[in-house]
């Protein structure tokens, strides 16, 4: 009887989880809409732990899908606009995840994932040094759980400050994309601020996710061993800058192109909610307090550091 409910329960969660991915197509199903009905079926125990090992690649699909609908132009503008803002906090962010992370006595493997992840790109940074420096597998847990706490938490919160603040499209596209972890709330913060402060956002964003090559080589250099490890290189950013390219070269296909755009945006829309369907409140506890005071410390310094940088 026990294994019927089991497998009723599992039925029932492929329809939910069915009809909400179906709804997140819908106009009216908005990323932060999405994101909290996530997290409604995780807290009341609705899982459909097959569908979230797509979430990845579902994320960068609909990056990839995105780049159809972006200005050339724009990209290059937003690109000059956020490279020296980008060496200045992931210098500052590695540094300060080192030195706070002795100073709380969080483990040196910790901390540099943890540091690594704020610095960057949040789990794809985390997930290309962890093999590097050999870190265990709670170390590499804790920093992602840690990092994709403060993901959800950074989705809500930037979007209202940005708005009580003032903050423009091009502005808050530029400060999401350097203080909040992972792509997925990037984009997710951009999409819920504004038409352009998503394409900011997404393309600032994947220009820094390309500095976990030079980061993971460092890292790699600082920590060698006989056993050395390769460096996962983020294909999906590859694509997106061509598909940015080929739209741009062949605009005889445009129509095609806004159709592209909208169902990358609405993929957003569905790897939001799987985000917020995985995430789970003995996770968070799991992670320690002090890995949290490591991650949220550098989060708080990062957001209001780039903040003022950006408004002077």
């Amino acid at each position: 009887m026990n294994k019927e409910n089991k497998l009723e329960t599992l039925r029932n969660s492929q329809w939910l989880y069915s009809i909400v991915i179906a709804l997140c197509f819908m106009p009216f199903i908005s990323p932060a809409v999405a994101l909290f009905i996530g997290l409604v079926f995780s807290f009341i125990g609705i899982k459909h732990d097959s569908l979230h090992k797509y979430t990845s690649k579902i994320l960068q699909a609909s990056i990839v899908l995105m780049g159809f609908g972006m200005s050339l132009s724009d990209v290059i503008a937003s690109s000059k606009t956020g490279f020296i803002e980008t060496i200045i906090s992931v210098t500052v962010v590695m540094f300060l995840g080192i030195a706070l992370g002795k100073l709380l006595k969080v483990e040196k493997n910790t901390s540099l994932l943890i540091a690594s992840g704020t610095a960057i790109c949040g789990g794809s940074a985390i997930a290309a040094v962890a093999p590097i420096i050999n870190s265990k597998s709670y170390q590499t847990s804790f920093a992602l759980i840690v990092v994709f706490v403060l993901n959800a938490i950074a989705l809500f919160i930037f979007p209202v400050v940005g708005h009580n603040l003032g903050l423009s499209q091009e502005a808050f596209g530029n400060w999401a994309a350097i203080a909040i972890h992972d792509t997925s709330s990037v984009v997710g913060a951009g999409a819920i601020y504004g038409e352009k402060a998503l394409q900011v956002a997404t393309t600032v964003k994947l220009i820094r996710a390309l500095w976990i090559i030079p980061l993971s080589l460092i890292i790699a250099f600082v920590n060698k061993s006989d056993d050395k490890k390769s460096i996962k290189f983020p294909w999906f950013i590859l694509f997106f800058v061509l598909a940015i390219i080929f739209a741009n070269i062949f605009p005889s296909m445009q129509s095609s192109y806004d159709h592209f755009s909208w169902l990358g945006r609405r993929g957003m829309v569905v790897a939001l909610f799987l985000i917020g369907s995985n995430i789970t409140i003995g996770e968070i506890k799991k992670s320690g307090p002090r890995s949290f005071v490591l991650g949220i410390s550098l989060w708080i310094i990062i957001s209001v550091g780039s903040l003022f940088f950006l408004t002077m």
